[in-house]
């Protein structure tokens, strides 16, 4: 998710509270929707069938309203190209694989903390300051983490394969953290929707080397349900939350509206209770309410040094 555009206010409407909230709810869908899309489909079949309908929208968009979309310059493909490996491909390859083995609310818990790799990567690439109030925040974000993927889950394991998916949904954190980093860095060249549309397009030719037999097979048994799940997780949670996202960023400033992200983790996880059944452990709850904690903290002491240097 690409978080960090700041835009002046417009007054609160209807149609505000519309355009943020429902990336939110499409967001928070996502998780327990890709647990349901790994019962039939690899995390990479997955990922590549996802995102190559993300692809035939952008691109279909492209050629009925060219006019959405900023020229491309070529000497920034290759920027494009590796964004959009590292920040998409590599992001879902990441979530999809932890989500055989943690709860898609663990999973939602430990995406939220996006936010606390964007400040430790400004402070490294982009020269940002990090006061010890940031640091203390980020601790106990991790230190929730940590807890939720020991813990967090009755089913939740000290064997490799539990631990190792965590740890790949943490890369996957990392990775989006990279990708508003990056991109931040590109808005000032590109609208965002054509940023986003470019970088899905350029970035998805990563997927090709991992085009097997199995992508085949798994579909021609594809069931109802599971085409479903696939055109659901294209098009909403995809497509249309981040487009909807970027007008509310138009609306909206960053700092404001990622106080709205850490309903997603909560969402998610009543939803997973609903369809799956997960038991929430009082682990769970205490190391959910360390990273929200950690991330408020965070995002209050970001907007006090930003309304310091105005």
């Amino acid at each position: 998710m690409l978080v960090d555009i700041s835009m002046p206010r417009h007054p609160h409407s209807v149609y505000d509270a519309f355009v943020i909230v429902l990336p939110i709810i499409f967001w928070a869908f996502a998780f327990p929707f890709i647990k349901l899309g790994l019962a039939e489909l690899s995390p990479i079949n997955l990922a590549i069938l996802r995102l190559f309908i993300a692809c035939l929208i952008f691109m279909g968009i492209k050629i009925i309203k060219p006019r959405l979309f900023s020229p491309v310059k070529r000497a920034d493909i290759p920027a494009l190209i590796l964004l959009g490996f590292f920040g998409i491909v590599v992001y879902h390859l990441g979530l999809n694989y932890g989500e055989q083995f943690i709860s898609p609310g663990a999973a939602s818990l430990i995406i939220a903390t996006i936010p606390i790799f964007v400040v430790l990567l400004a402070a490294v690439f982009l020269k940002e300051h990090i006061t010890k109030i940031m640091v203390g925040g980020i601790v106990l974000s991790l230190s929730g983490v940590v807890i939720i993927s020991l813990l967090g889950t009755a089913h939740a394991t000290l064997e490799v394969s539990y631990l190792f998916a965590a740890f790949t949904v943490l890369v996957a954190s990392i990775m989006g953290a990279i990708y508003t980093i990056v991109g931040k860095k590109m808005m000032n060249r590109y609208s965002p929707f054509s940023l986003t549309a470019y970088v899905f397009l350029f970035g998805c030719l990563g997927l090709i080397p991992f085009l097997s037999k199995s992508l085949f097979e798994q579909i021609s048994h594809l069931s109802t349900q599971g085409w479903f799940v696939i055109i659901f997780l294209g098009v909403f949670p995809t497509v249309i939350s981040y487009v909807f996202w970027y007008v509310a960023l138009e609306i909206r400033t960053a700092s404001e509206l990622s106080t709205y992200l850490y309903a997603i983790p909560v969402i998610s996880s009543i939803i997973s209770y609903f369809i799956f059944q997960d038991a929430i452990t009082i682990y769970f709850i205490g190391g959910g309410l360390l990273v929200i904690l950690g991330l408020y903290i965070v995002n209050q002491s970001r907007k006090k040094q930003q309304k310091y240097l105005k």
